[in-house]
């Protein structure tokens, strides 16, 4: 979802901030119009930016660019202000940038979460939160990305990310050998139906924090989206799962897949991992840690209790192949991919190349500013070996 780093400067309200840009409310952002597919306007679904013109240059020869698109945005490429801090709760604080990159098994990971252009002319905190953690060791271990983004204009919004985030890792730490041995044997629907019990009760529990907090569970609420990595070479399965809007893409062979499942693959009962089978559990519970990824449930402490998230759970598990680079994000880097050409060629081009970037490089790429987009980003990006 954003853009480089600006300056400390006075908060924007007081005396001697920074003019405010003309149109600093910003356009609408293009991406509440823009086809849930990909396409441009007029393009057929499912369409994806076009494949980059001049084959395949290096792409360690393609320079780094501050912004794509027929004009630069509204707001400066650095940070502004700084967001207020209260000194009893500076535990509170969020860094502008987290920069985070792992090698494991056969797959090489990058990942940043940078705060948005609009946050940081206003000196408001990064509403996005990132995690990112192994669990185990050798090739039983696995690797967890969690990425969450608050409701807009809410108090509390980036500590809800936050706090959505740790949950999820807690689970999936705690089971993490019954989710690797399920994804060495491509158990879709068990794996779907367990990740589907605990997003749901990692949200559902948000919301009981949100009642105890005397607040609107509509608005201490948080997207959530999640990859699971097996640090195992022999297992090239990648799942995804989450909930909310965002990004979720491959680019293989220079072009962009948008492989985001849709509402419609969602709500469908599990099936195979492509090329794998998904056999039925040998015994009645034979699947019950899976199902319930060893969690107790336990009373709830409000009647009646917390409603479960409206929004779907999304679900994808897949095969990787040598050379793919497999990419999840929040939608403020999502909706300019889907939304400005420019920015998928570009990033195409600059990945393409089977060495991943380093970190620096991957965090000058993943700001690459589009105008009209001005949201946090976060992402993650898996490149094949």
């Amino acid at each position: 979802m954003p853009d480089s780093v600006h300056p400390l400067g006075a908060h924007p309200s007081g005396a001697g901030a920074p003019p405010r840009p003309p149109d600093s409310a910003g356009p609408a952002p293009r991406s509440r119009t823009a086809p849930a597919s990909g396409a441009r306007p007029g393009e057929p679904e499912g369409a994806v930016p076009p494949k980059p013109p001049g084959g395949r240059q290096a792409p360690r020869d393609i320079p780094a660019v501050g912004h794509v698109g027929s004009r630069p945005p509204t707001y400066d490429a650095e940070p502004t202000a700084l967001p207020l801090a209260d000194p009893e709760e500076l535990d509170e604080l969020v860094p502008d940038t987290v920069l985070e990159g792992a090698g494991h098994g056969s797959c090489t990971l990058r990942a940043v979460s940078v705060r948005g252009d609009s946050a940081r002319y206003r000196g408001e905190p990064r509403r996005d939160a990132l995690l990112v953690a192994r669990f185990g060791v050798g090739e039983q271990a696995l690797v967890l990305v969690a990425m969450a983004t608050g409701a807009r204009a809410t108090p509390g919004a980036h500590r809800a990310a936050t706090e959505v985030c740790r949950w999820i890792a807690r689970a999936v730490g705690r089971s993490h050998a019954r989710l690797v041995e399920d994804m060495r044997a491509a158990r879709r629907g068990d794996l779907k139906s367990g990740l589907h019990r605990l997003t749901d009760r990692s949200l559902g529990r948000l919301r009981a924090d949100a009642a105890e907090r005397g607040v609107d569970p509509e608005e201490y609420t948080a997207t959530l989206r999640c990859l699971l990595l097996p640090a195992d070479p022999g297992c090239r399965t990648r799942v995804f799962f989450g909930v909310g809007a965002g990004g979720l893409f491959r680019l293989r062979d220079g072009e962009w897949h948008d492989i985001e499942p849709r509402v419609a693959e969602a709500k469908a009962p599990g099936h195979p991992v492509v090329g794998f089978g998904s056999p039925p559990p040998e015994t009645p519970g034979g699947d019950r840690l899976t199902m319930d990824l060893g969690i107790p449930t336990p009373p709830s402490p409000y009647d009646p209790p917390p409603e479960p998230p409206r929004e779907p759970f999304r679900f994808r598990a897949s095969l990787a192949r040598p050379g793919d680079t497999l990419l999840m994000c929040t939608t403020g880097l999502a909706d300019p991919l889907r939304g400005e050409p420019e920015l998928g060629a570009h990033l195409a081009r600059r990945w393409s190349d089977p060495a991943p970037p380093g970190l620096a490089a991957f965090l000058a790429d993943t700001q690459v500013r589009v105008k009209g987009y001005a949201d946090d980003r976060t992402a993650a990006a898996v490149w094949e070996a």
